[in-house]
């Protein structure tokens, strides 16, 4: 719905001026205070109080001599004409039933390491396509040592989610996998700061895990990754990954079930975006982080958690993170009939893939302080 002309705005005059009252427009979930987060999308308190007394008085239109420029919409890519664009195989979405997750693999055929200002993933059909992750899997090698571990639950190899699942053509032989870019409902293109940028290896192989839904109508999908290169190796390497629970029950018609994760930094630190991901019975989220000296702070908090509007929160400035510093993360799940988004409030939930299971899923945007220098230190 295009709400760029005064008559397209005002015959919802009322509905914007509740919606606006009570913040549910825009859409932002976080109540941490203005400033925090460069991505903030509230509206001051002057430009909401100008939209409810216009609405409450009549909605007139002002002088058109006085609009400024209608924005001007991206067409195509949001970060701009990529550099590359890589594409998984066409692939056919039936017009009902339930589809598991499918994952491709696309090679880069990259013959060096290749740094990345921006990535952004596409959706070839927007109505089938869900979510999508692309994991960056190296040809081979040691990994690196993690820049975290997973202590709650424990897990061995935390510091990077499982790679999306090898076809059976594929050999069964592979090296480190990332996660480098993340599309959902929300979720934008990832564009880097000059001076940093995240690393694609020489010979790496792109791994897609989507989620369909169907929709009534047959379609065929061919979702890809566009990037930008950086002009020159930046000063400092991004990296992503994510932290889980995977092993969590919550009872049938449980109103307020929580469930924690939690990472410990094996190396300084700097956060610069969370990502939480629950489904359709998250209610809230709250991410405390734990320093070495035992003092603690809540960094991100999530009161009114919405599956349909989910984002990363990108700190205005990054966290820094000591060695030995712990982020615990706590998700809140509403399993009872008070919840009119639950999908069956008389069945236990577990973590599962489709919407009407659950997950405790947390992505993390950051940087290790003692690779500040990559230019000169290229095999980090």
């Amino acid at each position: 719905m295009s709400l760029l002309t005064y008559e397209q705005v005002r015959p919802w005059a009322k509905s914007i001026r509740e919606k606006v009252a009570i913040g549910l427009m825009p859409p932002w979930h976080a109540d941490a205070p203005r400033g925090t987060f460069s991505n903030d999308r509230r509206l001051t308190d002057s430009e909401k109080d100008t939209l409810i007394r216009w609405a409450s008085s009549g909605a007139v239109e002002g002088n058109t001599g006085d609009l400024p420029p209608a924005p001007k919409f991206t067409e195509g890519w949001e970060i701009g004409k990529p550099d590359v664009v890589l594409s998984i195989p066409p692939y056919q979405v039936p017009a009902s039933g339930t589809i598991d997750y499918q994952n491709f693999s696309v090679p880069t055929n990259f013959t060096e390491d290749k740094w990345v200002q921006a990535i952004e993933v596409r959706r070839g059909v927007r109505s089938v396509v869900h979510h999508v992750l692309v994991f960056s899997r190296e040809p081979g090698g040691t990994a690196r040592p993690p820049a975290f571990v997973q202590v709650v639950p424990p897990r061995p190899a935390a510091a990077s989610p499982p790679p999306a699942s090898a076809s059976p053509s594929e050999p069964q032989q592979r090296g480190p996998s990332a996660l480098i870019a993340t599309m959902a409902p929300g979720t934008k293109a990832m564009t880097f700061e000059p001076g940093t940028a995240i690393r694609i290896k020489a010979g790496a192989v792109l791994s897609f895990q989507l989620h369909y839904t169907t929709n009534g109508k047959a379609s065929l999908d061919q979702t890809s990754v566009g990037i930008i290169f950086a002009k020159q190796p930046p000063r400092q390497e991004v990296r992503t990954s994510a932290f889980i629970n995977g092993v969590f029950r919550i009872p049938a018609g449980t109103a307020d079930e929580a469930v924690d994760s939690a990472i410990q930094f094996e190396q300084d630190s700097h956060i610069f975006a969370l990502f939480p991901h629950t489904h359709l019975r998250g209610k809230s989220w709250r991410y405390v982080l734990v320093y070495p000296d035992g003092r603690s702070e809540v960094v991100l908090s999530v009161p009114k958690y919405d599956f349909n509007w989910q984002t990363f929160y990108e700190f205005a400035k990054p966290l820094a993170v000591p060695r030995g510093s712990r982020l615990k993360a706590t998700a809140h799940y509403d399993n009872s009939v008070n919840n009119p988004s639950n999908p069956d409030p008389k069945v236990e939930v577990g973590w599962g893939e489709q919407t009407w299971n659950e997950m405790q899923y947390s992505g993390i945007v950051f940087t290790v302080d003692e690779q500040r220098d990559v230019t000169a230190r290229n095999d980090n």
